[in-house]
């Protein structure tokens, strides 16, 4: 079976280094189809940018902290921030 180019793409590393990405580069960055990259960019619930309204670009640290959203905490991590807030209230 031929694959397609953006399938040939989406295999191909993304540089570490790159900090502005294209829409392609995102694609593979977020591992996302297309159809929810265009929902998120439509709806404004990730930043980009589209220069001279060509084509759509990424800030990889953008994409970064649309992906760390909602971040679910380990119980350790939720057991040490109980801590420290009763040892703050208690101190009071």
């Amino acid at each position: 079976m031929k694959k397609n180019n953006l399938e040939n793409f989406l295999e191909q590393p993304i540089q570490v280094e790159k900090e502005i990405l294209s829409f392609k580069e995102a694609l593979a960055y977020l591992d996302v189809s297309p159809s929810l990259l265009y929902k998120l960019t439509s709806q404004r619930s990730i930043s980009y940018s589209k220069p001279n309204g060509g084509k759509i670009y990424f800030k990889k640290m953008e994409l970064d902290s649309w992906m760390l959203q909602n971040e679910a905490k380990s119980n350790r991590v939720l057991e040490k921030e109980l801590l420290t807030k009763f040892k703050s209230k208690r101190y009071e």
